[in-house]
């Protein structure tokens, strides 16, 4: 069976195949926005969880928590931080 983690690294890695992503430094923009979506995320995915209206199997989880939203529920955020910047430049690419 497969964890949230294995899923999450194999999204990820899938994402960086098919926009040919290449790793470079963050920039400041990029980790100011990556600080305030995972603080976020923090948040809400603990209030969230905490009144139940998510759940998680624990045998899929490293069991590493945030608050109440386990470590796995921000690799969401981290991905958001890739993703959109990508197909923004993708669809600016396509309109010029």
């Amino acid at each position: 069976m497969a964890t949230y983690l294995l899923v999450n690294l194999i999204f990820l890695f899938a994402v960086f195949v098919a926009f040919r992503i290449r790793v470079r430094k963050p920039s400041k923009t990029w980790c100011i926005t990556l600080a305030a979506l995972l603080a976020l995320t923090a948040i809400f995915d603990s209030l969230i969880v905490g009144f139940n209206i998510v759940g998680y199997d624990t045998n899929k989880i490293l069991g590493i928590y945030i608050g109440n939203a386990p470590i796995e529920d921000f690799f969401y955020a981290f991905l958001a931080v890739i993703i959109v910047p990508t197909l923004w430049a993708i669809m600016e690419k396509q309109h010029d």
